[in-house]
């Protein structure tokens, strides 16, 4: 196995709508960003993945128009996936792993202004006999928070306390946009259910954004970044796709993931998990073993700033540069896809 490491990360702003740019504009600008922290040029760069959705564009291969933003000339060695930037680090991280090349270029992008994310998402759902339903996104996470509440693992007061803290953590971090105050009490009081025991707050932003994240492996990450952060364990877990055969109070996935790349191996100082909604930030701690000592999403996380595609990806830099800044020794970074948890990546990130 090689050293394989994050050295650098770079975001844009989640904005509600990210115009006047377009997504070549949205990935060069990050791509650049990413770049120039760490001196290189779109030349030192031996393979790109990136990761977004055709469904939110509503035309086939839309991401190709977004390499644009990259280098035109010479052709380089480009993949792509229909899924959070995340697995496409994943990609980056298992490409590295055959040694031909030192350094790997993940970018994703994701403008959930330009559909209704909730209706969107039911596509992930089966084809036959839930997407009919209707099954939005809310809907489906208002099902797994209720099954919460009724099995005894939470209230709706443990959820106010979770967007709270995210949101106040937020307020600090300049790239998620955060505005206002917030109190758990006023929460529970003033606002409305959108899909009850949901309430707006316990439920993520639609906004617009684009992230990128380079990798690179062994002594040239060392000689890129002082303080890089390796990437000490990585897995990948998929639940059963039908909502009926799981126990939505619970991640088995996440678990089997944590297991797997070595979360339980040493003390962790800083955990960012994918949980768009707060009741899934419970069910993830649970799930990975995660005690009080652990500063969670100390970015504000996803139920702040939930750029589509792009908000697991940031989840990895985020813990990353908690490594690169030396604020942190040991990481771990999550990523969910699909109704309710059903997949799960999780990765161990560390100082040298």
């Amino acid at each position: 196995m090689r050293d394989i490491a994050i050295v650098a990360f770079s975001q844009l702003p989640s904005e509600r709508r990210a115009e006047p740019r377009d997504e070549a504009e949205m990935v060069e600008a990050i791509v650049n960003g990413a770049l120039g922290q760490v001196g290189l040029t779109h030349d030192d760069v031996g393979f790109t993945v990136s990761g977004s959705s055709d469904y939110l564009v509503g035309r086939p291969f839309s991401f190709v128009a977004a390499v644009d933003g990259l280098k035109a000339w010479p052709p380089i060695r480009e993949s792509h996936v229909e899924m959070d930037g995340a697995f496409a680090l994943y990609e980056a991280w298992v490409r590295l792993l055959h040694g031909d090349i030192d350094v790997a270029l993940v970018f994703s992008f994701g403008r959930g202004s330009l559909g209704p994310i909730p209706d969107i998402m039911n596509l992930q759902n089966d084809p036959y006999y839930v997407q009919p339903l209707g099954l939005d996104a809310i809907s489906a996470a208002a099902l797994q928070a209720r099954a919460l509440i009724d099995a005894g693992k939470a209230t709706e007061r443990d959820f106010a306390d979770i967007a709270v803290r995210s949101r106040r953590d937020a307020m600090q971090n300049p790239n998620a946009q955060v505005k206002g105050e917030f109190d758990a009490k006023k929460i529970l009081k003033e606002e409305p259910y959108l899909s009850s025991p949901l309430r707006k707050s316990f439920c993520p932003p639609i906004t617009d954004g684009a992230a990128c994240v380079i990798l690179a492996s062994g002594d040239k990450a060392r000689a890129l970044c002082k303080r890089p952060a390796f990437i000490r364990g990585i897995d990948h877990r998929v639940e059963a796709h039908q909502l009926g055969l799981r126990d939505l109070t619970q991640s088995p996935s996440a678990r089997l993931a944590g297991e797997r790349a070595g979360v339980g191996k040493g003390k962790v100082d800083v955990a960012e998990l994918h949980a768009p909604f707060a009741h899934q930030e419970i069910i993830l701690k649970e799930a990975l073993g995660l005690d009080a000592s652990v500063r969670i999403n100390p970015s504000g996380g996803a139920l702040a700033a939930n750029s589509i595609m792009t908000a697991g990806l940031i989840r990895f830099g985020e813990a990353a540069a908690r490594i690169m800044d030396g604020s942190a020794k040991r990481a771990v970074a999550h990523c969910t896809s699909g109704p309710c948890l059903q997949q799960n990546l999780v990765a161990v990130l560390e100082a040298e």
